[in-house]
C-alpha cells in the first residue's frame, strides 16, 4: 500500500473520529476543541490533495474566524457545563439516530462505493493552485463571487443590526 494513501487514510480517520467528538461531548470547550482539530485535520487534507489555497482558507476562515465565533457564542450563553446542555429523552433522538443510520447507508452506497471504480485520483497540475483560483475567481466566476461578497456583507449588517436590539 502507498504512503499516500495511509497518510491519507489517518489523517481522515483523525477527521472523523474528531467530528464524532464534537457531536459526542458533553462539554461546550471540548466539542469546540474536537472542532479545531477537524479543521486543522480537513485543512491537512486539503493540502495533501495539492489544494493549498483552500487549505489556508480552511486554517484562516474556519480555524480562526468561525472558532472565534463559535466561542463568543459559548460565553455569551453562558453554556459552561454540560449541565446547561442536558435534553429531556423523547422520541426525536431515536428518530434522528435512524434518519442519521439511513443517510449513512446513502451516503456509503451512492458515494463511497463507486469511488472503488474510479483509477485516476491525480489533480491536473496546479489544480488548486493560488494562482489558478485567483485567476479563475475574477475572470470566469467574477459575477458570482461579487454576489457572495455583497451576500457576506448583507450578514454582517444584519448581524450586527440583531446585537444592538439586544443591548
Amino acid at each position: 500500500m502507498d504512503t499516500s494513501l495511509l497518510i491519507f487514510g489517518a489523517l481522515a480517520g483523525v477527521a472523523a473520529l474528531s467530528a464524532v467528538g464534537v457531536v459526542a461531548f458533553g462539554s461546550p470547550v471540548r466539542s469546540a476543541l474536537c472542532l479545531v482539530v477537524n479543521f486543522f485535520t480537513l485543512a491537512f487534507l486539503y493540502f495533501k490533495l495539492n489544494a493549498e489555497l483552500l487549505g489556508i482558507v480552511q486554517i484562516l476562515v474556519y480555524t480562526g474566524a468561525i472558532m472565534v465565533l463559535f466561542l463568543f457564542v459559548v460565553m455569551l450563553l453562558h453554556l459552561g457545563g454540560p449541565a446547561a446542555l442536558m435534553e429531556s429523552r423523547d422520541i426525536k433522538r431515536v428518530f434522528g439516530a435512524t434518519l442519521g443510520v439511513a443517510l449513512f447507508a446513502v451516503l456509503v452506497s451512492q458515494v463511497i462505493l463507486p469511488l472503488r471504480l474510479v483509477t485516476t485520483g491525480s489533480a491536473p497540475e496546479g489544480f488548486g493552485a493560488p494562482p489558478a483560483m485567483g485567476r479563475a475567481l475574477f475572470t470566469e466566476y467574477a459575477w458570482p463571487f461579487e454576489v457572495a461578497s455583497i451576500l457576506l456583507l448583507i450578514g454582517v449588517v444584519g448581524s450586527i443590526l440583531l446585537a444592538k436590539r439586544k443591548i
